[in-house]
């Protein structure tokens, strides 16, 4: 998910602040992911997740860290090996990727959505899924494109609320 309120470009006059640190989530951040990711939950952008299952799943994270400390932004990507009956090798599921309000239109997104394509890559995945029930014109810059689900991991689809109605993306690595 991109955001519940996407916020416009700075004008060419606006200083863009300094580029978050990218690294991966430590558990010790549960608590913080699942405030970053509260305003998306009340806009129905991001379904709820515990603070228990932010900890539990925190290896799956990359996180945009303030220079001053805090986080700006975060991504969770997820690795789907194929399951009997399914082709190819595995693929990655982006899930939860939000950026606060104040740090949205100043490439926090994008830094977090490069760093989960390299991390993909490193893992060897083919594709990368994920779903969005904004526009997904970030991932549309990255070269996702609109996909059918029946592409995507089985575990993740069924994993999917219909009642979201989702545009399901894909990019092939």
């Amino acid at each position: 998910m991109i955001t519940a309120e996407p916020r416009p470009a700075p004008s060419p006059d606006t200083p863009l602040a300094p580029a978050p640190r990218v690294r991966s989530a430590r558990e010790g951040d549960a608590a913080e992911l699942a405030d970053l990711s509260r305003p998306f939950v009340r806009s129905g952008a991001l379904r709820e997740r515990p603070v228990a299952l932010y900890a539990a799943h925190a290896a799956d994270f990359l996180v945009a860290e303030a220079p001053g400390g805090g986080l700006e932004g975060c991504v969770g990507l997820r690795v789907h090996v194929a399951g009997a009956g399914e082709c190819g090798g595995p693929a990655g599921v982006l899930y939860n990727f939000c950026v606060a309000g104040p740090s949205q239109g100043r490439g926090v997104g994008a830094g977090l959505l490069g760093a989960a394509l390299a991390a993909a890559r490193a893992r060897s995945l083919g594709a990368l899924f994920t779903a969005t029930t904004g526009s997904g014109a970030l991932f549309l810059r990255h070269g996702f494109a609109p996909s059918a689900a029946w592409s995507a991991p089985r575990a993740w689809v069924r994993s999917l609320d219909p009642r979201r109605d989702a545009l399901v993306l894909a990019r092939a690595l």
